[in-house]
């Protein structure tokens, strides 16, 4: 799996890009954890909270079309 991240994208097997998309994926889906636990620290901020729910949606946007470019790739 390691190696797979490391390859050049165009150097890449199908097999190694679904596994480096799934990484991806992944930290993504940790991020958004992140997120969401400062989403609901009740900032005193009204910009900090905007900017943070802005991040959300953002890596949730990313987070889909990584997941749609995986699930289109073959086994």
């Amino acid at each position: 799996m390691r190696n797979a991240v490391l390859h050049l994208s165009d150097t890449r097997t199908a097999s190694e890009r679904r596994h480096v998309l799934r990484a991806a994926i992944r930290q993504l889906e940790r991020a958004e954890v992140y997120l969401a636990a400062v989403a609901y620290m009740e900032l005193d901020d009204t910009q900090a909270r905007r900017a943070v729910s802005r991040l959300r949606a953002e890596v949730e946007s990313v987070r889909r079309y990584l997941a749609e470019r995986h699930s289109g790739l073959p086994e």
